[in-house]
């Protein structure tokens, strides 16, 4: 198994999104006795998605019980180099875009939060500033300088 790292934020975020699951415990609980009361639960659609919807929420919270017990916090440390953690600026021909470097827990291209298992991530691991990196990316080959590491 991997080794699971996570920021203190993203620890944070996850806490709060277990006990929203948790709380809604009670409701699911109702739904599925009040579905049970229709009788014949073969052909009750109503049963068929409170069940539906008690599954995908025990999974999520399974999920997150995992990963906030074997997780352990990425450690801010200072680097003239990309680590995970790094929050980083690259530059190529066109423009410049920002990431932070994170573990495929968190990743979220959204947030610019880039897996430092990634096929961009693993490139631009140990690398510093000033650092020309090539990746392929599904259009083809793109240039990154990198211009900043924080």
């Amino acid at each position: 198994m991997n080794k699971l790292e996570i920021t203190a934020d993203k620890r944070e975020e996850l806490k709060a999104e277990l006990a929203t699951l948790v709380a809604k415990r009670p409701q699911i609980a109702e739904d599925l006795a009040y579905a049970r009361s229709f009788g014949d639960l073969s052909e009750n659609a109503e049963y068929d998605a409170a069940r539906e919807a008690q599954k995908v929420l025990e999974s999520r919270v399974q999920e997150i019980e995992h990963i906030l017990e074997h997780a352990t916090i990425i450690k801010s440390k200072k680097s003239d180099k990309v680590v995970l953690g790094s929050k980083i600026t690259l530059r190529d021909d066109k423009k410049e875009v920002a990431y932070q470097i994170v573990s495929p827990v968190e990743a979220n291209p959204l947030q610019s939060k880039l897996s430092s298992e990634s096929p961009l991530g693993l490139v631009l691991m140990g690398h510093k500033v000033g650092d020309e990196v090539e990746f392929n990316a599904p259009k083809g080959k793109i240039t990154y300088i990198i211009t900043e590491i924080a």
